[in-house]
C-alpha cells in the first residue's frame, strides 16, 4: 500500500519523538555486551508458544529451491498458498484448506542428479561436506524457517540446510525437534559479530543465506561486518535473501521515550534490540559487501484487527542480493 504525505508525516514525527531520549552509554554497552543474554531469556520465556511456520519463504523466495527444480514447483506453491495478510514477519494464510508445501513440491521434484547443483570438493571433511546444494539460515531463532525448508528439502537429496544462533537456548530448540535429522541439518551456536568464530564450512561453500529479521537486531556499527563476512561464504552465483523491519514500521513507533540508543536503534523491555532499515542503507550495506541487486523493496502494509477495530502500518524490506561470478559445473 502507498502511505499519504499525512501519514508519512504522523510516522516521521512519532519516530522523533521517541528517539528525543537516549539510554545512558554504559546501558548501551551492556545491551551489547549481555545480548546473548537477553536473547537466551527470550527463548526461555517463549519456547512453548513462539514457532511460527513461515510457509510464505517459498512464496517470497523460491530461489531457496536448487536451480533447475524451481520454475515449475514456484508456480505451483504461489498457486497453492493464497497469503492474504501479514502477522509480525509472517503471513497468514486464510485459506486453511491449502495443501502443504510439501505435498505441492513432492510433485515437482524427479530427483533426477542431473538437475543438482555441481559443486568442486574442498577436500575437507565438515558437516554437509557431500552435498552439491547447501542453504545457511543466520538467526534461525525457534525455526521459524528451518522446519518449513526441511519439509521440502527431504523430497531433494543432496540439499543440506545449516542453522544458527547466537542464543544457545534457541539452538538447543532446534536440535531437540523431532524434524531434526542429522543427515541433512546441522545445528550451531555462532555470533556473526565475532570475526574470530569460526564456521564449521568453508568460505565459498553456501548457495543460499538466509537473513530473516536478524540484522536488526545487530548494533548498527556492525551490520556493514558481518554482512561482509557473510558475503565470502557464498559460492559464484550465490545469494543472500534479506527480511527484515523498514523505517516507521508501526514496532518503531511504539517505542516509548527512554528506548533509543541511537538514530533508528531501541532497545524492548526484555533488552533485545531492534533498528529500522531504508531502501537506501540495505543497498549500501550490500553493495558495499561485493555483491549485486538482484531485488530491493519497500513492503508496506495495513493489518487490520476487526476484533479490536484497530489498524496497524507494517513496513519490511525484502532484498535478494547475490555474489558475482557463475557455478562451475563437472
Amino acid at each position: 500500500m502507498q502511505w499519504s504525505q499525512e501519514e508519512e508525516e504522523t510516522a516521521k514525527g512519532k519516530a522523533a519523538e521517541n528517539s528525543l531520549i537516549r539510554v545512558q552509554p554504559e546501558l548501551q554497552a551492556k545491551y551489547e555486551r549481555e545480548a546473548s543474554r537477553y536473547w537466551n531469556e527470550f527463548y526461555k520465556i517463549h519456547k512453548n508458544h513462539f514457532f511460527k511456520d513461515r510457509k510464505w519463504l517459498f512464496v517470497e523466495f523460491p530461489e531457496i529451491i536448487p536451480e533447475g527444480k524451481s520454475d515449475r514447483c514456484r508456480k505451483a506453491i504461489t498457486e497453492n498458498l493464497r497469503c492474504t495478510g501479514l502477522l509480525e514477519d509472517n503471513h497468514l494464510c486464510e485459506d486453511n484448506s491449502a495443501p502443504k508445501v510439501s505435498s505441492v513440491l513432492s510433485a515437482c521434484y524427479d530427483n533426477s542428479a542431473a538437475d543438482e547443483q555441481i559443486v568442486k570438493s574442498t577436500g575437507k571433511q565438515f558437516p554437509g561436506g557431500d552435498s552439491s546444494y547447501r542453504i545457511l539460515e543466520v538467526g534461525c531463532g525457534a525455526g521459524n524457517s528451518v522446519f518449513p525448508i526441511l519439509e521440502v528439502i527431504r523430497h531433494h537429496p543432496g540439499v543440506f540446510l545449516y542453522c544458527c544462533d547466537f542464543a544457545s537456548e534457541a539452538v538447543e530448540l532446534i536440535k531437540s525437534h523431532p524434524l531434526i535429522d542429522s543427515s541433512r541439518c546441522f545445528a550451531f551456536v555462532h555470533d556473526v559479530c565475532d570475526d574470530a568464530s569460526p564456521y564449521p564450512f568453508p568460505d565459498g561453500s553456501l548457495d543460499v543465506i538466509l537473513l530473516i529479521f536478524v540484522l536488526s537486531s545487530v548494533h548498527p556499527d556492525r551490520i556493514q561486518g558481518v554482512v561482509n563476512g557473510l558475503a565470502r561464504l557464498l559460492k559464484p552465483g550465490g545469494m543472500i535473501l534479506f527480511r527484515d523491519y523498514g523505517r516507521y514500521d508501526a514496532s518503531q513507533l511504539r517505542f516509548k521515550k527512554g528506548r533509543c540508543l541511537s538514530e533508528n536503534f531501541y532497545v524492548r523491555g526484555d533488552g533485545t534490540r531492534a533498528y529500522f532499515f531504508t531502501k537506501d542503507e540495505i543497498h549500501s550495506i550490500f553493495s558495499s559487501a561485493g555483491l549485486t541487486e538482484v531485488q530491493n523493496l519497500l513492503d508496506r502494509r495495513l493489518q487490520v484487527n476487526r476484533k479490536k477495530k484497530v489498524k496497524i502500518h507494517r513496513v519490511w524490506i525484502q532484498g535478494k542480493f547475490q555474489k558475482q561470478g557463475e557455478l562451475t559445473q563437472e
